[in-house]
Formats: structure tokens, C-alpha cells, sequence
């Protein structure tokens, strides 16, 4: 974009770079076999990718929404699975440590996460409660010095693979009655009790965790009890912003699948990109391409200074990621059998965005969320 920072750009040519090399010949693979390209996360943290958002006194680089959306994107592009646990780590993980936690939570927790040593994830979505989050019936109770958690966690990117949990619980009978825990790994009474197989994203491991008379220390509780709620909110906004980023990546990435293709695919002894069905095929493509990648970086730099609303970020949100997913079905329709076929990556990537329309609030969350917010400015 003409307004990134030269910051910015230098980062947007390393992820580039870095997701083409380290990424990009093994997402396939990973999908096949559903695993995780662990060894490319740990390189990330090399880069100083890991804490993108956080203090540069944890190792962190102390960027904003923006930067954050450039690795989403260039990363999105070559392995939306990977991204995704990038994102679970990075925004879910430590953003909220880096927001929310007491400076000796931050130091605590912050550097080994930000170098790699250590993955992260987030506890929120639970079995019977989903769009509902501040339904949820994972209950603390707190116990002397510790707090006693009992309760499960449905649909953890990177639970099985989690150092350190920043985990959303129940405190009290009200609505809003939450409270956030740091949970490490190895905690008596917390286990990841189910291993998750997924239609897409598939290279990002998922699961779901289990509370059984955990007992995590009382100096592991983020803030005060009732807290919550407030730092659930801000947090799901950013992460509905970089979200985004993989989606628009996908789309980017069928995009240029398209472009190859139609000056490569020969019938009726010419290059497919010469009929106008196929011209007007990629036109809306690209057109809708560059549509998302404006609206998703306004809204990020809005966001940097403080400027996005919930409405803005959620807007963003039901969009983007419906977008992708008719860019991914028009290129998957463009390549014909081969697009049907695992030969090309268009349907890995379809698979892949159609997360994007569920996770971090549904399409039809955002449309209720978008419905009110404007009603009530009435």
C-alpha cells in the first residue's frame, strides 16, 4: 500500500521472502499429513516476528495492526494453516499478555514466547458455547495462594503443541463475571484431552483442553477478577483485523494461480486467457482483491491510531473472509479439473478460508454486532 511505512515495506519484502523459502514448499505436505511446520515457527521468532505487537524490552518489535496484517497476508499467501497458528500465537497469545498482563507477567512470559522457545494459545471457545463466549461455564474459584479451575476448551489452535495458555474462566454467577489466567504447560489437572481433525487448515493443530481441579497460582490472574470481559472485547478486534490479512492472502495467492494459469492452459490452440469469459473471470478476481486490501489496511491504520470501532473491525471481518472464499470458488471453476484437484493448491485454499467465516466470530455474529452498532447510533 503507498501509505506503509518504510518499516512496513522492509517487513512486507522479509515475510515475502521468508514465506516463499520456509513455508510455501511444505504447506502441502503439512495438509496432507496434518501436521505442523514447527521448525518455520521457530525461525519466525528468529526474525522477531513472534511478538510483532509487543514491548521491544521482551524482545518484541512494538509495531501495530498493520505490521501484523503484512505477515497475515505474505504468510497467508503460501500456508493459510501455518498462519493461522502464527496468528493464535502472536495476536491471541502474546498481544493479550503484552495488553493485559502486570509487567512481571511480562517478563515472565514475554521473551521465551517472542523468541519461539515457547508456543502459545488461547483458551475461550468452549463445547456448548461458541458465538455465546461470555456464556462460558469454565469455572476459577479461587483456593488460599491458588485458584482451582475446572471446565474444558473447544476449537485451541496449538493446544497440543502450548507452553503457555491465556485463558479466559468464569469467577462469579453474573454475565460478565470473567477472568483471565496465564496456564503453563505441565499444570497438575490441565491436559489437552482431544486432538481435532479439521476440513481445512489443516496444517494448524487443534484441540481441546481440560480443567480438572487445575490448580494455577493466584500471581498467574491478569488484572482483577471481572476484568475480563473489556480485554476479550479489544483483543477480538485486532484479531478480526489480522484475520482478515489470511484471507485476503488466499485471495492474493489464487489470484496469481489465476494469471499463471491463463497465460500457461492451452485450448482450441490458444492460451485460455485470450477467451473474455476467462479475461472477465480475473478481472472481478483481482478487482475484488485490491477492494479487500483497502478496506482491511485503512481499517488497520484507523486502528493504529486509534480511530477503528467494533462496527469498522467487524465490517472487515464478515467481508474479507466471504470474499476469499468466492475468489477461491471462481479460480478453483477458472482451473477446471485441475482446480478440483490436488495438483494445484486452489482447494486447499478454499478449504482453508472457509475457517475464516467461522473463527473469530461467525459471519453471522458479525452481522448482528454490525446491526446493533448502527441501530443504536440512530
Amino acid at each position: 500500500m503507498w501509505y506503509f511505512s518504510e518499516e512496513e515495506k522492509q517487513l512486507q519484502e522479509v515475510c515475502r521472502d521468508f514465506a516463499q523459502r520456509e513455508i510455501a514448499p511444505y504447506a502441502e505436505k503439512h495438509d496432507t499429513d496434518e501436521t505442523f511446520n514447527i521448525e518455520a515457527f521457530k525461525k519466525m521468532g528468529e526474525l522477531g516476528l513472534l511478538g510483532i505487537t509487543a514491548d521491544p524490552k521482551y524482545g518484541g518489535a512494538g509495531l501495530g495492526a498493520t505490521a501484523a496484517t503484512i505477515v497475515m497476508e505474505e504468510f497467508g499467501k503460501a500456508c493459510p494453516g501455518l498462519t493461522l497458528s502464527y496468528l493464535a500465537h502472536s495476536m491471541l497469545c502474546v498481544n493479550n499478555i503484552a495488553t493485559n498482563c502486570s509487567e512481571e507477567q511480562q517478563a515472565k512470559y514475554l521473551p521465551k514466547l517472542i523468541t519461539g522457545e515457547h508456543i502459545g494459545a488461547m483458551g475461550m471457545s468452549e463445547p456448548g458455547f461458541g458465538s455465546d463466549a461470555v456464556g462460558m461455564q469454565c469455572k476459577a474459584k479461587q483456593d488460599g495462594d491458588f485458584y482451582t479451575i475446572n471446565g474444558n476448551k473447544m476449537w485451541i489452535t496449538n493446544a497440543q503443541f502450548a507452553d503457555v495458555v491465556y485463558l479466559y474462566t468464569r469467577t462469579g454467577a453474573g454475565k460478565k463475571d470473567l477472568t483471565s489466567f496465564i496456564v503453563e504447560k505441565g499444570t497438575e489437572g490441565f491436559s489437552v484431552s482431544k486432538e481435532i481433525h479439521k476440513m481445512g487448515m489443516r496444517g494448524s493443530p487443534t484441540g481441546e483442553l481440560a480443567f480438572e481441579n487445575a490448580k494455577v497460582p493466584k500471581e498467574n490472574r491478569v488484572g482483577e477478577e471481572g476484568d475480563s470481559v473489556y480485554h476479550m472485547m479489544r483483543n477480538l478486534e485486532i484479531e478480526r483485523l489480522t484475520i482478515s490479512g489470511i484471507s485476503l492472502g488466499i485471495a492474493q495467492a489464487c489470484v496469481d494461480q489465476c494469471l499463471k494459469y491463463a497465460n500457461e492452459r492451452e485450448q482450441f490452440g490458444k492460451t485460455i486467457g485470450n477467451f473474455q469469459l476467462i479475461q472477465k473471470m480475473i478481472a472481478e478476481m483481482a478487482s475484488e482483491t485490491e477492494m479487500m486490501r483497502t478496506f482491511l489496511y485503512d481499517s488497520c491504520k484507523l486502528w493504529d491510531e486509534g480511530k477503528v470501532s467494533n462496527t469498522r473491525a467487524s465490517m472487515v471481518k464478515l467481508q474479507l473472509p466471504k470474499m476469499a472464499t468466492k475468489i477461491a470458488l471462481d479460480a478453483i471453476q477458472l482451473h477446471g479439473g485441475y482446480g478440483y484437484s490436488r495438483e494445484f493448491p486452489l482447494e486447499r485454499l478454499m478449504r482453508d478460508n472457509k475457517l475464516n467465516e467461522i473463527g473469530a466470530g461467525t459471519n453471522e455474529v458479525m452481522i448482528m454486532i454490525i446491526a446493533k452498532n448502527l441501530l443504536r447510533e440512530l
